[in-house]
């Protein structure tokens, strides 16, 4: 089996897991989304019966979708850049805020060819959880990698990290 279609058998895997322990905890993610572009979401409806535990995302692409949906600072996209910790954080509370679930987490990065710095290079990726047992986040926590590969295999390692980092944190809470 060649590395593409390991990762991709592992993210079905994790995505399947993650609905069957949201269900037993009659929990809900969701997600928002840059440099994946969706693909957090498209990972997990495709898992049968998503709809129990999802009810959908946000692709921020763009700066402006950070700041008008998900309440992103402006100063901190004008002088961290949107591929930060403090941007993933305030991603992450923000689609939580939106949508009716339990967990949310957040992506943003350089998947590349293009893009790239000395200080941030491509394969440069932060990703934020944030956990709420009610209106307000209980919990945000952000991690930076560093993938390596093409633009597709940076934005696959991105959902596969992402899926297990929701996965983890969900099974640390008794069903």
């Amino acid at each position: 089996m060649s590395t593409d279609a390991n990762l991709a058998a592992q993210i079905e895997g994790r995505a399947r897991a993650l609905g069957e322990e949201l269900e037993k905890r009659r929990w809900k993610v969701t997600a928002a989304e840059s440099c994946t572009g969706g693909g957090i979401a498209a990972a997990i409806t495709a898992v049968a019966g998503a709809s129990q535990w999802f009810d959908g995302s946000v692709v921020s692409y763009a700066n402006r979708i950070k700041r008008n949906l998900l309440s992103v600072s402006r100063e901190d996209l004008d002088e961290l850049g949107a591929v930060s910790e403090e941007v993933v954080r305030q991603m992450a509370s923000g689609v939580l805020g939106l949508m009716d679930a339990n967990v949310a987490v957040a992506v943003s990065g350089i998947a590349g060819p293009d893009g790239g710095s000395d200080e941030k290079p491509v394969g440069t990726v932060w990703i934020a959880l944030a956990h709420s047992e009610g209106q307000e986040p209980v919990d945000i926590d952000a991690r930076l990698f560093h993938f390596e590969g093409d633009r597709a295999q940076i934005q696959g390692q991105t959902i596969a990290e992402a899926l297990d980092m929701m996965l983890a944190l969900v099974r640390e809470h008794p069903a």
